[in-house]
């Protein structure tokens, strides 16, 4: 008989973290974070109600922070884990509202890693509360926060 061996595929998981606070994950985002060896929280695209010390105590993990720079431009960080381990990238809202976590997903599938995306709310669908209407908008955009001396070139 010849034995088998099987590589055990990691997994890059997207995870929403919706609008509120820490209890806003989704049980399966529960799930797939208290799986992960490694967990980043994406914090320049919005802002979450509570500090990241209030996400790790509920979810029993420690979480490093991924600024603009680390999800932009040095992505290999986070894409290198999800080869080796169990890696989730917390997103406040859903994962899929701006386009810096539609490349990682894109990036992360050419390098042949497993991605899974757990969805929650976003501002995109929590609008509806004033009474707007996604249907009567336009284009959509999202602005990043400012980070110390940086700010987007439209400003």
């Amino acid at each position: 008989q010849k034995l088998r061996f099987f590589q055990l595929h990691k997994m890059l998981y997207l995870i929403g973290l919706g609008l509120g606070d820490e209890k806003d994950i989704t049980v399966k985002g529960l799930e797939a974070v208290q799986k992960c060896s490694k967990i980043y929280l994406e914090h320049y695209t919005a802002i979450l109600g509570v500090d990241v010390k209030a996400l790790e105590s509920f979810y029993g993990k420690e979480i490093e922070l991924a600024d603009r720079d680390m999800v932009e431009s040095n992505e290999e960080k986070i894409l290198h884990s999800a080869e080796k381990e169990d890696t989730a990238l917390l997103v406040v809202g859903d994962p899929f509202c701006a386009t810096t976590h539609t490349d990682m997903f894109l990036r992360a599938v050419q390098m042949g890693i497993k991605v899974k995306v757990i969805h929650n709310a976003s501002i995109m669908n929590a609008i509806g509360c004033c009474g707007l209407q996604l249907y009567n908008f336009g284009q959509t955009v999202s602005i990043c926060l400012f980070q110390g001396n940086w700010k987007p070139d439209s400003f």
